[in-house]
């Protein structure tokens, strides 16, 4: 074991939910907070606590998440003002949404995860209203034949848009395209909202996170150099971007001495630039022509 993978209290990749978790917690805990997440903390517990100050500068960058949350936020909220009708949120974790955001009480919501990790957030949110029409879904997404269920079922309350925040990273990239193939074809997905990562993201947290993810049988497997060669062929094409690294300047939830760092990257060349703010982000996709 190599020291960024040592002692590392994850033990899957349901239990970097309970990690996240613990981020959202601390931005709802602000007295300034961009979003109010009140089950966060419950939901962590004190294993994503753990988790937290186990990982090479845990706290320090929790901005990159509580980004991704806020901008994710905005995305959703965008596309049920464009008329989504049913949300497919697929490896949802601890994600609170159906509680929390200001939705059409006529939404239809698909909660879906691993068996365990839904009957955990179903039995912690109990009593709680949710603001629209919430359905746990017990499934492995593996499975072509539940997916595609689902896929369809989601289809007859369309249109619809699919999460999948904090999914794809996870995946080799032959899962991902049939993932996105059925998406299309079961779905008949209209919007698609996923975080992306590239090869240069992988290799800025080769140091930290890494090893200790890979230790913790949570290994990050997909991170495309070029998105839309991925996606294009597949039948989805990228409609919005939201840089993390722009959204952390604009949501003032950024790094340390990031003035100074976005003067340097405004000082280097045209194809560095561009690399470094297409290195992690939020994506807004949709059918292609």
């Amino acid at each position: 074991m190599d020291a960024a993978g040592a002692a590392t209290p994850i033990r899957n990749v349901s239990d970097t939910a309970l990690w996240v978790a613990v981020y959202r917690a601390m931005e709802s805990e602000r007295a300034d907070a961009i979003f109010h997440d009140p089950y966060a903390r419950r939901l962590a517990g004190e294993r994503g606590q753990d988790i937290v100050d186990a990982m090479p500068h845990g706290k320090a960058m929790a901005w990159a998440m509580i980004v991704r949350t806020a901008v994710m936020d905005e995305l959703i909220l965008q596309c049920v003002r464009a008329g989504a009708t049913c949300v497919l949120n697929l490896a949802a974790g601890l994600d609170t949404r159906a509680y929390r955001l200001d939705l059409p009480a006529g939404l239809r919501w698909y909660h879906v995860d691993f068996p365990p990790m839904v009957d955990y957030v179903r039995d912690n949110m109990a009593g709680e209203q949710p603001r629209c029409i919430l359905e746990y879904v017990p499934a492995d997404l593996r499975e072509p034949a539940q997916r595609d269920a689902i896929f369809r079922e989601a289809a007859a309350h369309g249109p619809v848009l699919v999460i999948t925040e904090g999914l794809l990273v996870y995946l080799p990239p032959e899962n991902v395209a049939e993932l996105a193939v059925a998406l299309r074809t079961n779905a008949t997905a209209k919007w698609w909202i996923s975080d992306l990562g590239t090869p240069l993201l992988l290799k800025r947290l080769s140091k930290t996170w890494l090893g200790r993810l890979r230790d913790g049988n949570a290994p990050f497997l997909f991170a495309p150099a070029d998105a839309a060669a991925f996606f294009n062929p597949l039948g989805w094409r990228e409609t919005e971007f939201r840089s993390s690294w722009t959204e952390s300047l604009r949501l003032k939830r950024h790094v340390r001495f990031a003035g100074f760092w976005n003067l340097m990257m405004k000082l280097s060349p045209k194809p560095e630039r561009e690399a470094a703010i297409r290195m992690s982000g939020i994506t807004l996709m949709q059918p292609g022509s």
